[in-house]
């Protein structure tokens, strides 16, 4: 049941790249990964997908159209809220493609965003849904994230590693692995058509990618799916405040806050992680 593997599956126009685990199983997981430079599916869910997938889910990843190894439209669109029509079609025909009827939907960052607006567009496609660290309410970009999606204005060694350390609260956490994922980011970042498509995607002024990925509070109000809302209290890149704001008007939601993370609870707190949102795809929380 745990056993991963990774395979291409046309999605509309484009291929996606997808990583799945579990396949078979009872209910599916649809996880959606974040927006750093060299982001993929699994650098996102390598923990998350075996976890799962041993719990008796059909746990799948899919790289977003621009990320990793799916396709690099040529030439890109421009700006995020193009961008996010064409996640959205993907990840729709992607369900259609597996014969997935319903499935819950974690969205981490630029993922939770994009989780938000499935609920708006395919509602009667998607069970329950887990937020961490989401885009998606309004904000004032914060100059990480403004650092970070600009990443190739300076898109250097150490650029890199400043970004990985603003992802993790604890980076002695990270300090065995750190030089090992500042380099498999940086040598994914730099590929051409990558760069190619994450340039396009977060063009300055970037606080209006930000604004075209808000979920308006009356749409928020209206959705019925039970959503459970994580965040890192220390995050500096997404305001632990967005949060906030998406429980003041998600009307069936439940939240919890981690002291000492910042934005990557997947990986800081993986174990409370994991068994959080296990009780929760089970109606127990």
């Amino acid at each position: 049941m745990g056993n991963m593997n990774y395979t291409y599956i046309q999605t509309g126009l484009y291929k996606t790249y997808v990583n799945q685990a579990g396949r078979g199983g009872k209910d599916a997981i649809l996880f959606i990964h974040g927006s750093g430079p060299g982001a993929t599916a699994f650098s996102n869910w390598q923990y998350a997908l075996p976890f799962f997938s041993e719990q008796g889910f059909y746990s799948l990843a899919p790289d977003l159209i621009g990320f990793g190894k799916s396709d690099h439209p040529d030439p890109p669109p421009h700006g995020a809220r193009t961008w996010l029509k064409i996640w959205i079609e993907q990840l729709k025909q992607l369900l259609d493609a597996l014969n997935i009827e319903r499935a819950h939907v974690v969205g981490n960052s630029l993922g939770g965003a994009i989780a938000l607006h499935l609920l708006l567009h395919i509602p009667e496609r998607i069970n329950r849904v887990v937020l961490m660290g989401s885009v998606g309410a309004p904000f004032r970009i914060t100059t990480e994230l403004d650092r970070i999606w600009g990443f190739y204005e300076d898109a250097s060694k150490e650029s890199m590693m400043q970004i990985i350390h603003w992802f993790a609260y604890d980076n002695g956490l990270l300090k065995d692995q750190l030089s090992e994922i500042v380099e498999m980011r940086l040598a994914s970042s730099l590929q051409p058509e990558i760069r190619r498509s994450y340039e396009a995607m977060f063009p300055a002024p970037r606080q209006q990618h930000v604004d075209d990925l808000v979920v308006p509070a009356a749409s928020l109000r209206k959705i019925e799916q039970p959503v459970l809302i994580i965040h890192g209290h220390q995050d500096p890149i997404i305001p632990v405040e967005t949060s906030y704001y998406l429980s003041q008007h998600l009307p069936n939601m439940k939240m919890m806050i981690f002291g000492q993370c910042s934005h990557w609870t997947q990986i800081e707190h993986r174990n409370a992680f994991h068994q959080l949102v296990l009780q929760f795809l089970a109606g127990k929380i």
